[in-house]
């Protein structure tokens, strides 16, 4: 069987400048070449990204390996071991000695990844010891300056997958470190990281800063929406920042006016992408591809071309849901791109649309005739989570919400609405009851949701009603029970409510209350993810599980 090579590459690496130039792609016997990926799954390893692992894997999904094909392990006698993922500390219930060759990424230490000395001691100190399947996926593999498609459930680590590989490169906690950032000179904008919303982007900002710390907390500037302009432009002439993280139009206007120099940035992370592929942020996306890594004065037919156009800098994009949307702008965006999941990387190339086509007019699923196949949407769900749903009439809606949260003994609810409107009514009924609600929504300025955020990571607000903003990107790890009062719209929007809960290995639930004529949409969403979703009733303050 052919299979796919880079026939043509070489890469120059000085102090603050990646030249990556790129030939196109052909298809040649699998004993020539020197770069190429393997026929049949089509996996990397960590021996074929140039690093070695002679310990034994930790898993904190060996459930889900075993549904991927892992099926060669051997499960020994249970016991406690600490791991880390993006933001905080949890615990595996299993540590399952795995092979090497049947776990492509194992890794117990982030030192084993390849990362700086400095970089691995700054986690140590943040209690991070461990790497997650997808981050040990995906460091090796980004450090080999690929693009790629990371893919993994909600509360999996995907934001410190791609930090890790970016810091070690630029920064105070490179493993060479530049004299700009000893003696303060001018460094380039090195790293753009694009976010749908405030929230998430502010997210990634306070990730970013506690790795560099209180000293060279000014290498990172955010550039939301919501914010003033004139005083973000400032703070990039006067802190020269090395990484920019923000929303789509904040980000374009900057641009635009000519105070975002990004011509020479080696790294762009589009978070959240498949959000990033809305109508509403096509114009700011145009313009922040167009612009982030091309470097100026660029002549001749050679650097028109599409394929060195995107090589000018690697490209980072990420979801826990990848519809072939995605799979179809990576291919635009990136050079060769990979994609990453939580225990193997797969040429993007292998992989072609089949199966239903949603409302948009793309397939919603994606295989190929190599069996590598895009995880479905029940593994865009953290694995400990308990789900129900119960019948109520619309104008009992709170109050069932209300019963669920004491039957639960809920101390932090997220509970979802399809309208903004609803939400304040919401509200006013919970708190005539003595329950402490707050509403989170766009409408409102970023310091009332900043401080309305705070609250509820501090246990002074029990339960926040929100429409879609929260449902994605944002780290709640508190959160113990997600509620449906409006029903989502579909499969994705259902795994991306459900991933507030149950993050970093916890146990949560999800509870979708609904009108009589409703339950055939819970049904279906309970097909589309492969998962049961059990009737209940909350009875005399307790959860009681019905018959459908």
């Amino acid at each position: 069987m052919p299979v796919l090579v880079l026939s043509r590459a070489f890469l120059l690496i000085g102090d603050s400048l990646a030249l990556r130039k790129v030939s196109q792609f052909t298809r040649i016997a699998p004993s020539q070449g020197n770069v190429r990926f393997l026929s049949g799954s089509g996996s990397l390893t960590l021996a074929s990204l140039g690093l070695k692992s002679e310990v034994k894997t930790v898993s904190a999904n060996e459930k889900n390996k075993l549904q991927q094909g892992v099926s060669t392990i051997e499960v020994p006698k249970r016991r406690e071991q600490k791991r880390v993922s993006g933001s905080k500390t949890g615990l595996v219930r299993e540590k399952n000695p795995v092979d090497i060759k049947t776990a492509p990424f194992a890794a117990e230490s982030f030192s084993e990844l390849g990362l700086p000395p400095l970089l691995v001691e700054r986690l140590e100190n943040q209690g991070f010891t461990v790497p997650t399947d997808v981050q040990a996926a995906a460091v090796p593999t980004v450090l080999k300056n690929h693009d790629v498609v990371i893919q993994s459930y909600t509360g999996s680590g995907k934001t410190l997958a791609y930090l890790l590989p970016i810091l070690s490169r630029v920064g105070p906690l490179r493993k060479e470190t530049l004299n700009g950032y000893e003696t303060g000179n001018k460094i380039d904008i090195e790293a753009v990281i694009v976010a749908p919303s405030r929230e998430l982007g502010m997210q990634i900002v306070r990730e970013v800063e506690k790795l560099l710390g209180p000293a060279n907390k000014k290498l990172v500037q955010q550039l939301v929406g919501g914010a003033n302009r004139s005083r973000q432009e400032e703070a990039l002439r006067k802190n020269k920042p090395a990484i920019v993280v923000g929303t789509p139009g904040r980000i374009a206007e900057i641009s635009a006016a000519g105070k975002l120099p990004t011509h020479g940035c080696r790294y762009l992370v589009l978070d959240e992408v498949d959000q990033l592929l809305s109508f509403s942020f096509r114009e700011d996306m145009k313009r922040i591809l167009d612009h982030v890594g091309r470097k100026p004065g660029a002549r001749g037919g050679e650097s028109n071309s599409p394929l060195v156009k995107r090589a000018a800098r690697q490209t980072i994009m990420v979801s826990a849901t990848v519809p072939f949307s995605v799979i179809r702008a990576a291919r635009s965006w990136g050079c060769d791109p990979l994609l990453i999941q939580a225990n193997k990387v797969v040429p993007l190339e292998s992989l072609t649309p089949s199966g239903p086509v949603n409302k948009s007019g793309t397939p919603s699923t994606i295989s190929s005739s190599s069996n590598v196949q895009a995880m479905p949407d029940v593994q865009s769900l953290p694995p400990n989570l308990q789900h129900y749903y119960t019948i109520a009439r619309i104008q009992h809606k709170v109050d069932t919400l209300r019963r669920c949260v004491h039957a639960l003994d809920a101390k932090c609810v997220i509970a979802f609405m399809n309208h903004t409107k609803q939400l304040k009514d919401a509200v006013f009924k919970l708190e005539a009851r003595g329950m402490k609600a707050a509403e989170l929504h766009g409408d409102l300025s970023k310091l009332v949701r900043s401080t309305i955020l705070k609250k509820f990571r501090n246990g002074e607000i029990r339960v926040l009603l929100t429409n879609e903003l929260s449902a994605r990107g944002l780290d709640l790890p508190e959160c113990d029970l997600v509620v449906n009062l409006g029903l989502p719209t579909d499969s994705v929007h259902y795994a991306h409510r459900a991933g507030r809960t149950g993050r970093l290995g916890r146990k949560g639930t999800v509870v979708t209350i609904c009108e009589e004529p409703e339950v055939f949409v819970v049904k279906k969403l309970q097909k589309q993810l492969s998962l049961s979703i059990q009737a209940c009733e909350f009875s005399e303050g307790n959860l009681v599980i019905t018959e459908d």
